[in-house]
C-alpha cells in the first residue's frame, strides 16, 4: 500500500505541475468553452440553460483530452515502467494508479468548474445538479479512457494528435448518456454513464498494462 500511495503522490503531482499549464489549462479550457457559447448562440436564455448542460459535457470531453501526451509516454521513454516492475509494481497496476491520478487532476476541478460555467448558462439548480452527478460518474471513465489511450499511442509518431482522435469517438456512449440525463429520465441516464465508466475503469488496467509492455519491447 505504501508503494501505491507513493506513485500515486508522484503521479499526481507530476499531473497537477505539468508543463503547458499542467492542471490549470483543462479547466481555463472549460471555462472558455462556457464563456464563448453565448456569444455564438446569441442572448436567448431559454435556448442556453436548453442547451447548456450538454455544452458543458462537450467541453468536459474536451477538456479531458489536452494532457493526453504527459499521462504515458513521458515515463515509459525514461523506463520508469521497467524500474516499477523491478520493484514488484506491475504494469496494470500502475496504469491503473495512473487513471486515479489523472482523474483526480482534472475531474473535481471541472466539476468546481462547472458552477461557473452554470452561471454563465444560465442553468438552474436542478440541471446543475444532474450536470454535477453525471461529471462525478462520467469523467473517471474519460479519465480511464485517456490513460488508456494514451499507453495505446505512445512512442508512435504523432501520437498526441492520434490519442485525440482515438479518444473522442470511444468516448461518444459517456457523453451521451451524461447529456441525455439532462433530458427525460435523467435517472437512467446517470445509470447508463455510471455503467459505461465502470466497464471503461475494468479495462483501462488490462488494455493500458498490455500496450505498454508492447511498448518496451
Amino acid at each position: 500500500m505504501n508503494r501505491i500511495a507513493a506513485l500515486l503522490r508522484r503521479d499526481l503531482g507530476r499531473l497537477l505541475r505539468g508543463g503547458s499549464g499542467g492542471a490549470l489549462l483543462p479547466v481555463l479550457f472549460f471555462v472558455s468553452v462556457a464563456m464563448l457559447y453565448p456569444f455564438a448562440v446569441g442572448p436567448d436564455a431559454a435556448l442556453l440553460a436548453r442547451t447548456g448542460g450538454g455544452v458543458i459535457w462537450v467541453a468536459a470531453l474536451l477538456a479531458a483530452i489536452l494532457p493526453l501526451d504527459r499521462l504515458v509516454e513521458p515515463d515509459l521513454e525514461q523506463g520508469l515502467f521497467d524500474q516499477w516492475a523491478l520493484r514488484g509494481i506491475s504494469e496494470e497496476l500502475a496504469i491503473a494508479v495512473r487513471v486515479a491520478a489523472h482523474w483526480l487532476s482534472f475531474g473535481p476541478p471541472l466539476m468546481l468548474a462547472a458552477l461557473l460555467a452554470s452561471a454563465l448558462l444560465g442553468l438552474d439548480g436542478a440541471t446543475l445538479r444532474t450536470v454535477e452527478i453525471g461529471l462525478l460518474a462520467g469523467t473517471p471513465g474519460l479519465a480511464a479512457l485517456g490513460v488508456t489511450v494514451a499507453a495505446l499511442t505512445a512512442g508512435l509518431r504523432g501520437g498526441a494528435a492520434l490519442s485525440g482522435l482515438l479518444v473522442i469517438p470511444m468516448a461518444v456512449p459517456v457523453l451521451i448518456f451524461g447529456a441525455g440525463s439532462l433530458g427525460a429520465g435523467g435517472n437512467s441516464g446517470l445509470a447508463l454513464t455510471a455503467a459505461a465508466s465502470l466497464v471503461l475503469i475494468a479495462i483501462a488496467p488490462f488494455a493500458g498494462g498490455a500496450a505498454v509492455r508492447a511498448g518496451r519491447d
